[in-house]
């Protein structure tokens, strides 16, 4: 009932949505006696249609606004100047493509709000019709603090995660969709333009066009991509085994100063990584390197051993570099998870007559394994995109018969190829997208398995 005690018109259940679908807030205004709500809403519409119809510096309603030159911008990417404009006034496709997607999020956020004006315009009048009265301010007021806060809270997160998260991936896909390299298509000098799936077809295809010419970055793909998958499980698997290995050694009682030789254990990786790998780098020289060099006044070897300058060693001595780094933290994990074995479990296996292997093979290791297999998963997933652990010591070197096409070398992973593609001259921005993309939908999958195999997702809890 309304102030005078009129019963409320159940019309208002049809007649406020609709209104609210003409102009976002008015059926709140007209029919619901929801003031504050319909003027936020009614003003954020007025601010859209403003700023899509009006240029800014103008009272001229030209349908130039900021929104939709920013949404007519991301489909073009520009237009061509006229020759002797300065670089100042060209268009630059990339801003141009970034500014498209902060205001196309706007517009999507902006669409979303608006069908939540129309949605809670029928709400609010089923309820009113309902009670057969219009809420006071007070009830409104409770209402809001019991319904819209949760919404409130999530806006600024919403906001964050569209513009900080949403914006740098989705532009970071798109570049994989244009033809932004070196030397033709850098702005402002020259446009980035569209071109589909071209740069799929170049990197995923066999051969080149519809000739029998072999495609040379479909077969540097392939290497590189073996040599990924080859990698993580290597660094992975040696990582965790040697330190296995001597986890199960150091809790043996036998051993008198298990103490000391963990802490020795330890320092690799106390170390940054980055200090190790160039000290490695220098120790594993192929000319003036101090082993090579002590093993030859030694009289082990006769000739250089090449460390880094033959493909498949450069590849085993990274591999061997990053599990004496990487194993100290396989160590104190699995150290931690023996200590929370029961000592009943060995005393049982000994009465069995069960030796150390048996000990192992039938407690220590399924339980171990158990307890670590999500952090196994991690780390090989962490190990495809192990940019330092390659970078630092061999910067992907050897040079392979198509590194100069490609700038791909023996021992780069997806990740540090993807960095020579967009810090090298030239720069292929739009193949590293390709391979960005790639890597991404390769990631995924470990990250969700990972999160939806935690206690807090399995029970709504942490």
């Amino acid at each position: 009932m309304d102030k005078q005690g009129n019963a409320v018109n159940p019309g208002i259940t049809r007649s406020a949505p609709i209104a609210s679908a003409c102009f976002m807030g008015l059926g709140q205004i007209l029919f619901l006696r929801q003031y504050l709500r319909g003027a936020i809403l009614a003003l954020t519409e007025f601010v859209f249609l403003f700023l899509s119809v009006f240029q800014l510096g103008t009272l001229t309603p030209n349908f130039q606004g900021p929104i939709v030159r920013a949404l007519v911008g991301i489909v073009t990417l520009g237009s061509p100047s006229p020759a002797g404009t300065s670089v100042k006034l060209r268009d630059h496709s990339i801003f141009m493509l970034i500014t498209g997607l902060i205001f196309v999020i706007i517009t999507l956020l902006y669409i979303g709000l608006y069908v939540f004006n129309i949605v809670d315009a029928k709400k609010s009048a089923k309820t009113i019709v309902a009670n057969n009265e219009f809420p006071t301010f007070a009830e409104t007021k409770n209402i809001i603090h019991d319904k819209a806060f949760p919404y409130v809270g999530l806006t600024p997160v919403v906001l964050l995660i569209s513009f900080f998260t949403l914006i740098p991936l989705i532009f970071s896909a798109l570049v994989a969709f244009t033809n932004y390299s070196s030397p033709e298509h850098i702005p402002p000098n020259n446009l980035v333009d569209w071109v589909g799936i071209e740069n799929f077809i170049t990197m995923f295809s066999s051969r080149v066009g519809s000739t029998d010419v072999s495609n040379v970055w479909f077969s540097t793909f392939t290497r590189v991509a073996l040599w990924t998958l080859a990698w993580a499980t290597l660094a992975t698997f040696t990582c965790y085994f040697a330190g296995m290995f001597f986890a199960v050694i150091l809790v043996d009682r036998r051993i008198r100063i298990a103490k000391f030789f963990r802490t020795v254990f330890i320092l690799p990786y106390a170390i940054p990584p980055m200090l190790s790998l160039f000290i490695w780098q220098n120790l594993l020289n192929g000319t003036f390197g101090p082993i090579n060099r002590t093993l030859i006044a030694l009289g082990l070897i006769h000739n250089p051993i090449p460390w880094l300058s033959d493909p498949e060693m450069a590849r085993m001595t990274l591999v061997l570099v990053n599990m004496w780094i990487g194993f100290p933290y396989s160590m104190i994990l699995i150290t931690s998870n023996m200590t929370a074995i029961p000592s009943q479990l060995y005393e049982a296996a000994i009465i069995d007559g069960a030796n150390k292997w048996g000990q192992f093979k039938s407690i220590t290791l399924p339980l171990v394994l158990y307890q670590t297999m999500p952090l196994l998963i991690m780390q090989f997933a962490s190990n495809i995109n192990n940019f330092g652990a390659v970078f630092f010591l061999t910067a992907g070197d050897p040079k392979m018969p198509d590194t100069i096409a490609t700038q791909a070398g023996a021992t780069d992973l997806l990740i540090t190829w993807i960095y020579k593609l967009t810090y090298n001259t030239p720069n292929m921005y739009n193949l590293a997208s390709v391979l960005s993309i790639l890597i991404f939908l390769v990631m995924v999958p470990f990250a969700v398995y990972n999160f939806t195999h935690t206690k807090s997702f399995k029970e709504g809890e942490i």
